[in-house]
């Protein structure tokens, strides 16, 4: 891993060594597999031995590092199976918050819905992937916020960390960011501007079975390419 000295600033120290290994997991920097050495950390990011274990415990409340007994914390590895249940829980989710929002969001979060759309053919659909994620969170917040379920909230978000690796895949295709930024015009339009729950619902249960699948190949990839550089290594 090329080192990455982390700059003492207003944020704790475990803080950033989480965002910077976050990002390296969610980047593909950091294999699924790979072994997280606690010294090799320690002298990338600067920091003690005591910050990068309480960083590696966070992640792996996030489920994107795995213990094992006898070898330590590695990059996790999933299977089709995980995925595809991952989404399948995701899928129903999106489509309460939607359903809730068309129910009950006042006029002013519908208002402020509608306007993050506008803005999102600029930041999300000829954005970065950084702009992308944001932009994205934002939309989240704001059909949350309006669903007004916070139990709904919660289970929520937990599920988008688990599968934060999947929605940056989405960012990197321009074609995926094409279909998905219609897919969420057709969610506000129904959720915030013509207030239909059931129609809402649907169309937020068809952007995530897109993203699924798409997902599912993606991640495929990515361990393939793995495997191969695991190979290479060897040979």
């Amino acid at each position: 891993m090329p080192p990455t000295k982390i700059e003492r600033h207003a944020a704790p120290l475990r803080q950033q060594v989480v965002q910077n290994l976050r990002d390296d997991i969610l980047d593909g920097l950091l294999s699924p597999g790979e072994r997280l050495l606690e010294n090799a950390l320690c002298e990338s990011y600067g920091v003690s031995r005591t910050v990068v274990r309480e960083a590696l415990r966070q992640l792996e409340s996030e489920r994107l590092i795995t213990m094992l007994p006898g070898r330590g914390p590695i990059v996790t590895v999933l299977t089709k199976h995980d995925i595809q249940s991952l989404y399948e829980v995701r899928r129903v989710l999106e489509g309460l918050a939607g359903e809730l929002f068309a129910r009950n969001a006042d006029d002013e979060q519908a208002a402020g819905l509608i306007a993050l759309l506008e803005r999102m053919e600029t930041s999300y659909l000829h954005g970065t992937v950084e702009t992308r994620e944001q932009s994205k969170a934002e939309f989240y917040d704001r059909l949350l916020d309006g669903a007004g379920n916070p139990v709904l909230a919660s289970n929520l978000r937990g599920v988008h960390t688990r599968i934060g690796l999947f929605r940056r895949y989405a960012f990197l295709d321009e074609h995926r960011v094409a279909l998905s930024m219609e897919e969420l015009r057709l969610i506000v339009h129904q959720a915030a501007a013509v207030r239909d729950p059931d129609s809402a619902r649907r169309h937020c249960e068809q952007h995530i079975q897109l993203a699924g699948e798409l997902a599912v190949l993606e991640y495929n990839k990515r361990l393939q390419r793995s495997e191969t550089d695991a190979v290479e290594i060897a040979i």
